[in-house]
């Protein structure tokens, strides 16, 4: 939790995409994040790296006593060991022989003062040289090992017996007790909005409250998509003596994974809130936080502490990645889909990268083969819609459902169930078949999608093993962002690139970061108005003069933005404007019915 070498991140992709990328990046001072939702891969995952690195291995089965926290565990234990001996090995390393202490120091921003000095290093003479490189290994800090809870991933779980376990047995409060008493110091980022339970349940570990020297030895990232999220979620922390230390913000649609759509709020604006309120978020987080720690008889939050504000969705180039960072005073932002072309940082196996290649624009798409019922970022030609398509046409469509991690359908069953699962979509066909839903509810259902074994698949695959049960195909969710990347990049390109150091060939028709989120919420709300027709409510009808509103005045924002400030080149800010005009006019004319 004290990396600040890089001032991006790399966010987590899926369930095994980012699973191991701190083995990968965190020692060239590279922050990222793992998601701690499938104990499985992630036993997987450490009985693999073990037997890779001749590290003992002791199981910890289903049979064992909080099993899933304690597999949780023993994983980050191990990402925070090896990444400590691969930070104690560079620093071991020969400056002009050794290629990784090198690389630490190039792929640095070039105003960082660590790259600076071994520039000038690199120009010195022997004794002043070696003076210099003692500096410049003290300066060797790891990116931060982050994990991510996705808060409506929280299944209740039952014994042998079929009794349900207590709360904290749930999915995600497992998680986080998995990461509570790991070894780690990073943070959790909560996704997916507010869990009552989860966040209460954080009170039980003293490492989430400073110590007496003030530091808090695990920290808490909310990732969120308004301002009014950031400031509800952080009360409530607060009154528990929680302090947030980043508030991530996300574009509504412009991102990977699932996609939680807001009504038409667009980022801009989004960020200038943030901006204009970031010392009235921090003054009532810090009061509230602080008479709380005083209540409780803990130690204080140190009086200069900050959250901090970053964000994540759709960046292309380092000129939108700056802008963004000076404009709105970022301290940092994500880069996500772009990563998953750098076999270097992430675990996209052969074929599936080879899929992401071939892909064309209209591949990317935002479907809804997510059991959670949430618009889900998907690519069309995936061996996971393969063999989804496949099992349909033999007539057994759907999953079996082994992980059970999104079962929480209760429409035909006691017990949740996936609407996913092969148990699920044959009671739906049945449905069909006596007439009580519809050939197009029928379609819907059977668009569900796996994403337990397919989000995971990938990471196994990349290991040169084959996944439990023979369960091989690979969901991939990139942003639609990915679709304007061509090729494999090494990271020192794909870093390069974010720092402006060099300019990889994105396809010239890929609009700026702001055009694109409001092009795909047009084309979201499209869908819904299409969706909702004939059958039209007054609740939609004023659902959408909202959403209509919200997209105007995000747009008159841009407009006055790009009136006044230069956000890139004039051939871009020209062709900005003219998109914004031409998409103005489609706001206008959105109507209900109307397509």
């Amino acid at each position: 939790m004290t990396s600040l070498t890089h001032n991006f991140h790399i966010p987590v992709m899926g369930l095994g995409f980012t699973v191991d990328t701190p083995i990968k990046v965190a020692r060239f001072g590279i922050s990222s994040v793992v998601s701690i939702m499938d104990d499985h891969l992630l036993e997987d995952m450490r009985r693999l790296y073990s037997r890779k690195l001749f590290i003992p291995y002791v199981p910890i089965t289903e049979k064992a006593e909080d099993y899933r926290a304690k597999r949780i565990k023993a994983y980050l234990n191990l990402l925070h060991r090896l990444v400590e001996q691969q930070i104690a090995a560079l620093k071991k390393q020969d400056f002009g022989i050794d290629e990784e202490i090198n690389l630490y120091f190039e792929l640095l921003p070039t105003s960082h003062p660590a790259h600076q000095l071994y520039k000038k290093m690199l120009a010195a003479q022997d004794g002043e040289r070696y003076e210099m490189q003692d500096q410049l290994k003290q300066m060797i800090l790891p990116g931060n090992i982050d994990v991510n809870i996705m808060t409506k991933v929280d299944k209740i779980n039952y014994d042998k017996e079929g009794e349900a376990l207590p709360r904290e047995f749930s999915d995600a409060l497992s998680s986080l007790r998995g990461f509570a008493q790991s070894d780690l110091h990073g943070s959790v980022v909560f996704s997916a909005g507010m869990n009552p339970a989860l966040y209460s349940y954080a009170e039980q570990f003293e490492d989430f409250f400073p110590d007496r020297n003030g530091r808090i030895r695990k920290g808490i990232i909310l990732k969120v998509s308004d301002y009014r999220s950031a400031l509800i979620q952080g009360r409530f922390l607060a009154k528990k003596g929680l302090w947030v230390s980043e508030f991530r913000i996300e574009s509504g649609l412009n991102c990977g994974g699932h996609a939680f759509a807001t009504e038409g709020h667009l980022i801009g604006p989004i960020l200038e809130e943030f901006k204009m309120n970031r010392e009235h978020l921090r003054n009532t987080l810090f009061t509230a936080c602080q008479e709380v720690l005083k209540n409780k008889g803990n130690y204080p939050l140190p009086a200069d502490i900050k959250p901090k504000i970053t964000y994540q969705g759709g960046l292309g180039n380092a000129r939108e990645n700056r802008f963004l960072m000076e404009f709105y005073a970022l301290d940092g932002t994500g880069w996500g889909s772009p990563f998953l072309l750098v076999p270097e940082a992430t675990s996209v196996d052969e074929d599936t990268l080879q899929r992401l290649l071939r892909a064309k624009k209209s591949d990317f798409y935002l479907s809804h083969a997510s059991p959670l019922g949430v618009p889900f970022n998907n690519l069309r030609t995936s061996s996971g819609e393969d063999q989804r398509k496949a099992r349909i046409a033999k007539g057994r469509p759907g999953s079996p459902c082994y992980k059970k991690f999104l079962s929480f359908n209760t429409e035909f069953t006691d017990k949740p169930i996936c609407t996913a699962s092969r148990q699920y979509q044959n009671l739906k066909i049945k449905q069909a078949a006596s007439g009580e839903i519809s050939e197009k509810e029928l379609d819907q259902v059977l668009e569900k999608d796996c994403l337990c074994e397919g989000l995971s698949a990938p990471a196994i695959l990349s290991s040169g093993e084959i996944p439990r049960r023979n369960l091989a195909a690979v969901t991939i969710c990139p942003g639609p962002n990915l679709a304007y990347f061509r090729g494999i990049f090494s990271l020192r390109e794909m870093v390069d690139h974010i720092y402006g150091k060099i300019n990889l060939n994105l396809d010239p028709d890929r609009p700026h970061v702001f055009v694109k989120e409001l092009q795909l919420y047009v084309q979201h709300i499209k869908s819904e108005i299409e969706k909702s027709f004939p059958d039209n409510s007054a609740k939609f009808e004023a659902y959408l003069d909202k959403f209509r509103n919200n997209l105007s005045e995000g747009i008159q924002y841009y407009q006055k933005l790009t009136a006044s400030v230069k956000l890139d080149t004039e051939e871009v800010m020209e062709s900005i404007r003219q998109q914004l005009a031409s998409l103005k006019e489609e706001v206008q004319g959105l109507v209900t019915g109307v397509a």
